[in-house]
């Protein structure tokens, strides 16, 4: 089957389960790759906690910055369903910086992330960014700031309400009441842009070495295994990702290792039109598209669901 059939099949594949998105699948050591909408920005969600740990730990490479210094952290007292971590708790803590990691990234801790963001403030991310020579990921606001959105204001009884909105309120140029949800005011990026950082932490480049190892172990600890993770992973491939939800919009960008040294980085952003908080139906959709690209790149094959 061509690339384009591939790509036609996953688009309609995507319809049918409510949605639309951008896939990027490419091969970290020829460059190859196939996707569709890659160049295309969507608010990243909790995405931007792996640019996040790269800047943290540039940081503590260049000496600026201890990884066991203790920091005090604010519970987040949150009980609505969702977050995790300290973003739960009930009383203040002391944590390392490089614990501090850990929940961030790993376990997509909000609050972690956010103390992490105290001691390097969004605009800061972004320069490190672009020092690096990683373009199109754009890092404006902290990850608290995803906990104001209409379905907090509205409550979990009304969480279809909520989502309704998100769907309806997007423009032809991607903008949105919801600041969260606009691409030029919520910390956003491409799929490419997110494959490219991908690359960058799995083969040599500008980051440091001992960043980029940090960065992809921590990757591989990621405790949300529901959404790309049940299609990569076997006894056969490493599936390394980071998720990242807000309202109508579920991603997640990693990269498979398989045991005979092929490995393709993966990104997947997608926005849903079914105002329903739990879409596991969904979620499975972009696990067999992401797959299909994968399986198409790797060895041709025909997509079993085509």
């Amino acid at each position: 089957m061509s690339a384009i059939a591939v790509v036609r099949n996953a688009r309609d594949l995507l319809d049918e389960a409510g949605l639309h998105g951008a896939f990027l699948v490419r091969d970290l050591d020829t460059g190859a790759e196939i996707g569709f909408d890659a160049d295309t920005p969507y608010p990243s969600a909790s995405l931007v906690k792996v640019p996040l740990a790269v800047a943290v730990l540039e940081r503590v490479v260049r000496g600026e910055l201890d990884p066991a210094m203790p920091v005090d952290v604010t519970p987040g007292l949150i009980t609505t369903p969702g977050p995790t971590g300290l973003s739960r708790f009930r009383h203040p803590a002391r944590i390392a910086v490089d614990d501090l990691l850990y929940l961030s990234t790993s376990v997509s801790d909000g609050v972690a992330a956010d103390a992490l963001f105290d001691l390097i403030p969004p605009a800061a991310v972004t320069a490190e960014l672009r020092r690096l020579r990683i373009d199109g990921i754009a890092v404006r606001h902290r990850v608290g700031d995803l906990a104001d959105t209409p379905a907090e204001r509205l409550g979990p009884d009304h969480a279809h309400l909520a989502h309704s909105l998100a769907i309806g309120a997007t423009t032809p140029g991607q903008g949105h009441p919801v600041a969260q949800l606009d691409v030029t005011r919520a910390n956003a990026g491409s799929a490419r842009a997110f494959v490219d950082l991908l690359h960058a932490l799995w083969r040599p480049s500008t980051i440091h070495r001992t960043t980029a190892a940090r960065v992809r172990a921590l990757m591989a600890d990621n405790l949300h295994r529901q959404r790309l993770a049940p299609d990569f992973i076997s006894d056969a491939s490493r599936w390394s990702s980071k998720t990242g939800t807000l309202l109508h919009l579920r991603h997640e960008v990693g990269v498979v290792e398989h045991t005979d040294g092929q490995s393709y980085a993966v990104a997947a952003l997608t926005a849903s039109r079914v105002p329903a908080v739990a879409q596991p139906g969904s979620e499975a959709t972009m696990a067999q598209v992401a797959r299909s690209l994968h399986d198409h790149l790797r060895t041709g094959t025909l997509p079993w669901w085509s």
